[in-house]
């Protein structure tokens, strides 16, 4: 008995079993250790390219953009000496209310004064300019009239109803060449194609040529894509101010209604509202509106604003009222998130020295929350900034030649702004002028985030 126990002990720890085991299972261990180790590195080596891969493609899209956007912020001009020749403006001194006289008879007066100026050979004094830089032009005079874009007489026109004392002098002015003059000496056009194909004829093409070959018109910063509104009877001079203005308005009606009552409703929500069915239901709507695209917003606001309460089509308070209500479900969520990572502790102690509730919320939450809840609002401004499709169902896609003033004014924007050059029949000339349109607009987003990062940085608080 004795015997057979003394041999089954020796059966169980037996060393040479137990080192067997004991490889076994480091071998085990090991060939586990390799699996994960090789598991993790697949996943870096996914998660790496998967970056480098979205990092190459915004690369692309980027230099894409730039590359076509770029050159449009120069355009081809030519600064003239223009001679306000008063044989030519023969149209007297600009009329003044004589005493006695009505106010209908000075507007008569008025108005016939502006008709005589209206009748004025306006390119000739700038085709003379021209010429004057060039006396061998001479014989090209009949020509010339096609060199510059047709807005400018009218703007030489104004210039002179505005202060009649320019008559007599001679003054430098920039004009901008004509918009197929640009494209051709951009060379965004075959050169190679056959006259029938050409949208400029030969004597033209020719004499811009030899104009840009002399220095006569050259390229230079374009402050008119800033300073002008779109146009379409004068393409050279379209420019993003109407566009940017209407923007602006509606970014200001976003900045009043939409972060004022999101805020506001994320802290009733989050630390006042009590925890019952009714609230539920609201927080589960908040996040499915934040989901809801956004043209569904642009057909509420047709509904609503236009259709019910009759506010101006294409008006930026349309615009903007639409944009809130697509930017109030971030607003609120952000600001919920940002008073959600305020530790409870922060409450307890605020509460236990005697604070109210209130003081609480305000005093204490609240400055600890603020870079988080700033940050979401900026973000919610820049989302709203880039919409096109709300803003089309409410007639901010139509042309709109001035710029506004106010938000009651016809405007487009941005965003709707590059659709419709996207869509202009001349697109040798407007895809320059879209993709530099881009590039302000994402000048404007890029930096709306990074104001975001930075008052984020700034305001932030570590407990």
């Amino acid at each position: 008995m004795s015997t057979s126990n003394t041999s089954s002990v020796d059966q169980v720890f037996d060393p040479r079993v137990a080192a067997e085991q004991r490889e076994k299972r480091k071998a085990k261990i090991a060939s586990s250790l390799a699996k994960r180790h090789r598991t993790e590195k697949i996943f870096r080596i996914v998660g790496l390219s998967s970056v480098i891969i979205g990092l190459a493609f915004v690369a692309i899209l980027f230099t894409s953009i730039m590359y076509k956007g770029m050159p449009a912020f120069w355009q081809a001009s030519m600064t003239v000496p223009v001679y306000f020749d008063p044989a030519v403006i023969d149209v007297g001194p600009r009329p003044t209310q004589k005493v006695g006289e009505s106010p209908a008879q000075f507007e008569e007066r008025f108005v016939d004064w502006q008709t005589k100026m209206g009748m004025v050979d306006w390119d000739a004094l700038i085709v003379s300019g021209i010429i004057a830089k060039d006396p061998a032009l001479e014989k090209q005079r009949d020509e010339l009239s096609e060199i510059y874009t047709s807005s400018e007489a009218y703007r030489v026109r104004d210039m002179v109803m505005k202060d009649p004392a320019m008559i007599g002098k001679k003054i430098d002015i920039n004009f901008l060449a004509d918009a197929n003059i640009d494209v051709w000496l951009a060379g965004n056009i075959d050169r190679t194609l056959p006259d029938e194909q050409q949208q400029l004829s030969p004597e033209i093409r020719k004499l811009s040529d030899d104009l840009a070959a002399k220095g006569i018109i050259e390229r230079t910063f374009n402050t008119q894509l800033f300073t002008n509104p779109d146009s379409r009877s004068s393409p050279a001079t379209a420019g993003l101010a109407g566009a940017f203005m209407g923007s602006l308005f509606m970014m200001l009606i976003v900045i009043a209604i939409a972060i004022p009552l999101g805020v506001a409703s994320a802290i009733y929500l989050e630390e006042f509202a009590p925890k019952n069915f009714i609230t539920d239901i609201i927080e589960v709507n908040i996040n499915n509106l934040a989901a809801v695209p956004s043209i569904v917003f642009g057909l509420l606001g047709a509904a609503i604003f236009i259709g019910w309460m009759h506010l101006p089509i294409s008006a930026p308070l349309v615009g903007g009222l639409v944009l809130s209500l697509m930017t109030l479900p971030t607003v609120i969520i952000t600001t919920r998130a940002s008073l959600k990572a305020v530790p409870p502790s922060i409450r307890q102690a605020a509460l236990g020295i005697g604070a109210s509730r209130i003081q609480t919320i305000f005093h204490h939450v609240l400055p600890l929350a603020m870079p988080g809840i700033m940050t979401g609002a900026i973000i919610g401004i820049a989302h709203a900034l880039g919409e096109t499709a709300p803003l089309l169902l409410i007639g901010m896609s139509a042309f709109v030649a001035n710029i506004p003033v106010s938000p009651m004014d016809q405007a487009t924007a941005l965003p709707v702004q590059v659709y419709l050059w996207q869509g202009n029949e001349l697109r040798n000339f407007f895809e320059g002028r879209t993709a530099a349109a881009i590039i302000v607009l994402l000048a404007l987003m890029v930096g709306l985030n990074s104001l975001a990062v930075w008052l984020r940085k700034k305001f932030e608080v570590r407990w």
